[in-house]
């Protein structure tokens, strides 16, 4: 009792950070020249939600200007906590490196930009929209766009840290839209049981409509047998295992199939966890495209 305590207190207590560190929001970080690796470029579109331009990385693959009659599945990868659209670059230098050595077929990676702490949740003041942005913005705006396989078996989705707690969110409540879910290290926390806070304002049903757990109960229909779910945390990360193995209980007791590792020895170090995985990290995806029978080579 005295954890569950500790923990609703100290949840509390994050939330005026919360909405400091968003206040600092960049929508739009504009790369240093010759910064971007191979086939990544800057890009933004706008965000009617919030009224003002958001900046997005996108990775094409070599073959993408050539195959112009081809379409790509897409890989979403979403920052962590203080980052923007900027971070995670060293995902597509990875990307990148196995398409070329035929290890992987070609795919497009999106790196949206969240903000700094929306924790991919929509804010009660419609000021910080970390959901709607790259649900209802974003995507339609990549499948627009690019030529990209714009259908469920056409998208995964992940992310660390925030990212991977917003990932697996987003996941659970619109299963839908993503064939695959890449859990890397990202908390997941009963936000229902969360006191009220001004960052979601007073109606509890927007905690609800934000609790994976609950998500995961109400659309397992959804999910079961159609979305495939990897999770993966360090056991020395202290402030995220807890909740990892929680929810990978949650996914047991749905009955769900899906890949949990924990990485000994491994705090919560992102650029560590890809490089220990390199040559593996994106086998995952890909085998979720190819059980959604996509003509994919």
């Amino acid at each position: 009792m005295r954890v569950a305590t500790f923990l609703f207190f100290a949840l509390a207590a994050v939330v005026p950070a919360q909405q400091q560190d968003n206040a600092t929001t960049v929508w739009v970080n504009v790369p240093k020249a010759g910064s971007l690796p191979a086939g990544v470029t800057h890009h933004t579109y706008r965000s009617a939600s919030m009224g003002h331009d958001v900046g997005y990385l996108i990775y094409l693959p070599p073959d993408y200007a050539r195959e112009t009659a081809r379409r790509y599945p897409v890989i979403y990868n979403l920052h962590g906590a203080g980052g923007n659209e900027l971070h995670g670059q060293l995902a597509a230098e990875i990307l990148q490196e196995g398409i070329l050595s035929k290890r992987w077929p070609p795919m497009i990676m999106v790196f949206p930009n969240g903000g700094r702490f929306t924790l991919y949740k929509d804010s009660y003041d419609g000021k910080y929209m970390g959901e709607t942005t790259v649900i209802k913005e974003l995507i339609p705006h990549i499948d627009k766009t690019y030529r990209t396989i714009a259908s469920r078996g056409g998208r995964a989705i992940e992310g660390f840290s925030m990212g991977g707690r917003g990932s697996t969110k987003l996941a659970m409540k619109y299963p839908e839209m993503f064939c695959s879910l890449f859990n890397q290290a990202g908390n997941v926390y009963h936000v229902s049981e969360q006191p009220s806070n001004a960052y979601l304002g007073p109606d509890r049903a927007r905690y609800a409509e934000n609790d994976a757990y609950l998500l995961l109960k109400k659309n397992l229909g959804q999910i079961k047998g159609k979305m495939r779910i990897q999770i993966a945390c360090g056991t020395k990360d202290d402030g995220h295992i807890k909740t990892v193995r929680e929810f990978h209980q949650a996914l047991l007791d749905a009955g769900l199939d899906h890949t949990y590792f924990e990485i000994e020895g491994l705090a919560h170090k992102q650029t560590e966890m890809l490089q220990l995985y390199r040559t593996v990290w994106f086998d995952y995806h890909v085998e979720s495209f190819r059980r959604a029978k996509l003509d994919f080579k």
